[in-house]
């Protein structure tokens, strides 16, 4: 599971984005995370997967520290890179934008997290790129570059790029936010498949059908702080807290 204690984030301009977030996600748990654009969901997120330093707080994973170590004094440091970066590998992350390598088929950008960090066999990468392809209902476009596939397409294969590195949790920031409204269905179908196999996932999005429907509990984020959280009947439909209320009803 991941543990999450009083963490904070402030941004060089002095903006306290986080402001003292506590969070746990248990082993095969669902959580969305919703708000108003800059309540500080996309950079909990990164401060997850360490793509953001934080100021204060502890993150686990099974109870693992991450990203820091205690120092003397209550002090931390930072862990070494080759430690981040083996620690980041259990950690799919999917974003708005697809971030494919356009001089490589759907193929090959799925076989090159697990060749380099992982060190497989070719033949075994390419069999997992491939099973995983199909998974995402791709098997035809394994060939294909990504200027020839659409927005949908794409998507599914930064989503099986992330799988391939068989993380313990997957993270998505708005995977469908960049995609016509037509090709969303496509991609929210695979993630229904993952939330079947009790993947472990935060998700943070806009689409609140969608959140209702695939999430255990949704957290919603006001000022970098979470708060409310709860099943999504409860929190949807009988909110306690007054910007929660203002948030829904604005939301179409």
């Amino acid at each position: 599971m991941i543990t999450i204690q009083g963490l904070r984030k402030c941004f060089p301009n002095g903006l306290e984005v986080l402001r003292g977030i506590d969070l746990a996600i248990g082993d095969g748990e669902v959580v969305s995370l919703i708000g108003r654009s800059g309540s500080g969901k996309t950079t909990l997120l990164r401060c997850i997967n360490f793509l953001e330093e934080y100021d204060a707080g502890e993150i686990r994973l099974d109870g693992t520290p991450l990203w820091y170590r205690a120092a003397t004094g209550g002090a931390r440091t930072r862990m070494p890179e080759p430690a981040i970066r083996a620690l980041r590998q259990q950690m799919g992350i999917v974003f708005q934008q697809f971030n494919l390598f356009p001089h490589m088929t759907a193929l090959e950008n799925v076989c090159l997290g697990p060749s380099f960090a992982h060190k497989r066999p070719e033949a075994e990468v390419k069999a997992l790129a491939q099973q995983l392809l199909e998974r995402v209902g791709l098997g035809g476009k394994m060939r294909s570059y990504p200027y020839q596939l659409s927005g949908g397409e794409q998507q599914r294969v930064a989503i099986a790029r992330a799988l391939a590195m068989r993380p313990k949790v997957l993270l998505l920031d708005e995977i469908t936010s960049a995609l016509d409204p037509e090709l969303v269905g496509e991609v929210l179908e695979v993630i229904r498949s993952l939330v079947l196999e009790r993947m472990m996932m935060v998700i943070v999005t806009h689409e609140l059908r969608f959140a209702r429907e695939i999430s255990h509990r949704i957290a919603y984020l006001s000022r970098g702080q979470i708060t409310e959280i709860g099943p999504p009947g409860e929190l949807l439909d009988n909110p306690q807290d007054s910007t929660l209320k203002e948030f829904l009803r604005r939301m179409p």
